[in-house]
């Protein structure tokens, strides 16, 4: 045990909003994680606008320019007046009053300069502002070919190279204080001749609000709905993927994410269990000091719980057991030392001034606590930069060591025991690295990875001859990613299945398990050696094809690209028939628009004959939905509106939809009448489509198909193994008994491969328990309605990317099974 004598309280309290006095009453905060009913799993409908996804998916990321100096000043469009902001309310800086303030201090300060890198879901432009002494366009580019020497794993003069730090302010929108810290930070760095030194051997980069959208409309999530601190080896949102290139641009030697709200403050590094591909020794000997160097920081402020309400800082890895741990890397500090970060670390800043406390406290109350915040925040910005300053040069070292390490290939090391005060067996995590991976190439899938595995920095080559490994042989232009590379620990955490890490820990922090091999549907093999003649790979290659000749034309929904493609079709009016098997046929009339979809999307058409089957019309889609549900249909190209109880109630017309989804947001028992007669008549003969407990809890209650959901403990969550031999993921599993007549078992659980799962305390609703049951069932209701019922997570957080066909074709099956009105 290593906690503290403080942790007994910190873990078992609510947090209070206190009160409106001065001297609030303090209750600390429980130092853990929201689980399976947390922000981005919970029950509540996404009634998101079509055009956010739009915005998103038309926004770029501009390209670093290493070639300039510093200061870079960028005249930043002024956005209109919003006097909606939410954060006007806490006395703090709207979001459209940044520009103009960076603009100031870049007229004011030749240390600062300001660019847009990006635009979030909803638009808004995102800040990147560096902090460093006067460069020349020569001392940049010269800065630019040391990074690269360290990336290459080679030893460079450490004095001559600004130590890069990185600020991540306000990824969640209503963890508001970060950005003003920043702010402050800067201003401060820009005119305080004291900071001179610091400027002439650091730049320090600043992302002043990762999340306007949130910040300007009060909630953690930006416009499409996402949690962006769940998202990172995902890139699904655009603010991600310019975070992303931040960090790829930067490479920083340590970077700081700045959150809210745990009282005391929260500051990482973190319980067990710790990222097996980080090179951790390296790690937690930087972490873990600057850690402390932030908490002294902190508590030096002198607030107190019983004048304040303020309660001293805590440290996961010190004072806590487990719950708040760094195995995933979907998190900013999780993320970051792929890219070389050696230390990295949330902040999580004690006052809660969200959600309740918002709308409940006085103005003056929230504008007291929300400075309070400030300060802390900048507090741990100057400790860092103060820790990167004492240590320069040995973190220039650490940092070139973790990608030397992944050059030459060396085995994941064990960290010593005691390294740090308190590293025990507990915290010792590691994996085993192939000496390569292949990617078989040709499929929309395979050109997916590999492209996002460049995005990410990882190299990868093809095969310029075919090569045998392992006693089988791989063709020519076949992809391989030569774990002989510096960010090995990225390209690993993204290819290998992963470990079932159930027996060595009960509390995890969020997912467990993940594998861009298994889910994204390309064909991915490790291998032990590696003999291979090879050239670099900027792009993946094209995989779009159209036979040719005459004739129809058939398009099996494998990936998503296809389904992308199929309603492309279907919206240009091409006649499609949709055949039993799960093909789509469409006459040799639409080779012309095949042939331009194949281009686009890389999809493969192939011959087909005569097929019966059904005419295919676009599927109209009703969805009481999650975000990442609703993102991923209108992803797909499916017409989409969202619904909820509410919006039930208040009356709608069902005329118009071929397919009622439904995870999140519908309570049949909580509709009125009206809305419940509407519902049944649309119930006799419409196509419905469900997931997780809201879909289970839907079918039960209208009586849809004869089955009986059983749930599975309820933050188990990774990847499974179906008895098809496929994969599949989970979180908050559910599966089906009792089938009825008519009902289909269409995937049954088979074993469990990588992730967290364990029974509940009474023994059920394990891994166990699951195995040789129906994941998912499909079948037809006693009134006509077509059904089918996923008890697994086909479009979580919009990740596992091989299972979006999954949804497509239960949607293409229902609407064209059903009676509903077409």
């Amino acid at each position: 045990m290593r906690k503290s004598i403080l942790l007994p309280l910190l873990s078992v309290l609510l947090l209070s909003p206190g009160t409106a006095t001065a001297a609030p009453t303090p209750t600390p905060s429980p130092a853990v994680r929201d689980f399976g009913n947390g922000p981005d799993r919970n029950d509540e409908a996404a009634l998101i606008p079509e055009q956010f996804a739009a915005k998103a998916a038309e926004t770029a990321i501009p390209a670093f320019d290493h070639n300039r100096g510093y200061p870079r000043h960028t005249a930043l469009p002024i956005p209109p007046e919003n006097p909606a902001d939410a954060s006007i309310k806490l006395g703090l800086i709207p979001h459209h009053a940044i520009a103009a303030r960076l603009n100031d201090l870049q007229a004011r300060s030749d240390r600062v300069s300001a660019e847009i890198i990006g635009r979030s879901a909803g638009g808004r432009d995102l800040y990147l502002v560096t902090v460093t002494a006067p460069e020349t366009a020569a001392q940049a580019r010269e800065q630019e070919r040391l990074r690269q020497r360290i990336e290459s794993g080679h030893q460079i003069p450490a004095n001559r190279y600004k130590a890069p730090i990185y600020v991540n302010a306000n990824i969640h929108g209503n963890e508001w204080e970060g950005t003003d810290a920043a702010l402050r930070v800067i201003e401060e760095l820009a005119t305080d001749p004291a900071a001179g030194d610091l400027l002439k051997t650091t730049r320090l980069y600043f992302n002043v609000t990762a999340n306007p959208d949130g910040r300007v409309g009060n909630k953690r999530a930006n416009d499409n709905g996402f949690d962006l601190n769940r998202d990172f080896v995902t890139a699904s949102q655009p603010e991600d993927r310019a975070m992303r290139q931040i960090m790829i641009d930067t490479q920083p030697v340590t970077m700081i994410d700045l959150h809210g709200y745990v009282n005391g403050t929260l500051v990482e590094p973190t319980t067990p269990p710790h990222g097996a591909n980080y090179e951790y020794d390296l790690f937690i000997r930087n972490a873990y000091p600057n850690g402390l160097g932030i908490e002294a920081a902190i508590n030096g402020l002198g607030y107190t719980p019983d004048k304040d309400g303020v309660f001293p800082v805590q440290i996961p890895f010190r004072d806590l057991d487990e719950g708040w741990d760094d195995w995933p890397p979907i998190f900013t500090p999780q993320y970051a030392p792929f890219h070389g970060a050696v230390a990295a670390h949330t902040i999580e800043f004690p006052m809660q001034v969200n959600n309740a406390a918002y709308n409940t406290l006085p103005v003056e109350e929230l504008r007291r606590r929300a400075q309070i915040n400030v300060n802390i925040a900048s507090a741990a910005i100057h400790a860092t930069y103060s820790f990167v300053k004492a240590n320069h040069d040995r973190l220039i070292g650490d940092q070139t060591e973790v990608f030397r390490r992944g050059a030459a290939g060396e085995p994941s090391r064990v960290v010593p025991l005691g390294s740090v005060p308190g590293f025990g067996p507990e915290d010792q995590w590691n994996t085993t690295f192939p000496r390569a991976y292949t990617i078989a190439a040709g499929s929309p899938a395979a050109a997916r990875l590999v492209d996002h595995l460049i995005a990410n920095d990882v190299k990868v080559g093809r095969a310029v001859l075919p090569f045998r490994s392992g006693g089988r042989t791989y063709p020519a232009g076949t992809y391989v990613v030569d774990m002989h590379q510096p960010k090995r620990g990225l390209a690993n955490v993204m290819l290998e299945p992963g470990q079932d890490i159930s027996p060595r820990v009960n509390a995890m922090y969020d997912i467990s398990g993940w594998s861009h091999a298994l889910l994204w549907g390309a064909t991915v093999q490790p291998l032990s050696d590696y003999r291979v003649v090879a050239e670099p790979v900027r792009v993946a290659a094209p995989t779009g094809f159209v036979p040719p000749g005459h004739g129809a034309l058939a398009l099996q929904l494998t990936d998503e690209n296809d389904v992308i493609a199929l309603n492309a079709l279907l919206g240009r009016g091409v006649q499609v028939t949709w055949t039993a098997n799960g093909r789509a046929v469409l006459p040799d009339s639409a080779r012309p628009a095949a042939r331009e979809l194949a281009d686009r999307y890389g999809v493969r058409f192939s011959r087909s004959g005569t097929a019966a089957g059904a005419a295919l019309a676009p599927v109209r889609v009703t969805a009481a939905a999650s975000a990442d549900d609703l993102f991923t249909l209108r992803e797909m190209g499916f017409s989409v509106t969202p619904v909820s109880t509410a919006v039930l109630n208040a009356g709608y017309d069902w005329s118009a939809t071929d397919v009622l989804f439904v995870s999140s947001g519908l309570n049949y028992g909580a509709l009125n009448p009206a809305a419940k007669a509407a519902l049944e008549a649309y119930l006799t003969g419409g196509g419905v489509v469900t997931r997780g407990a809201t879909g289970a809890a839907f079918n039960a209650a209208t009586a849809l198909l004869p089955v009986t959901a059983v749930a599975g403990r309820s933050d188990a969550n990774g990847v499974v193994r179906l008895t098809s031999g496929d994969y599949s993921f989970v979180y908050s599993p559910r599966w089906f008994t009792g089938l009825g007549a008519g009902v289909r078992a269409e995937q049954t659980y088979d074993s469990f491969v990588s992730g967290h799962w364990r029974p509940n305390e009474d023994g059920t609703g394990g891994q166990d328990a699951a195995k040789g049951q129906a994941a998912v069932v499909s079948g037809r209701s006693a009134r006509g309605a077509a059904a089918v019922l996923f008890g697994t997570e086909p479009m979580f957080r919009n990740h596992p990317k091989a299972l979006f066909p999954q949804v497509a074709q239960a949607l293409y099956w229902t609407a064209g099974t059903s009676g509903a009105s077409r």
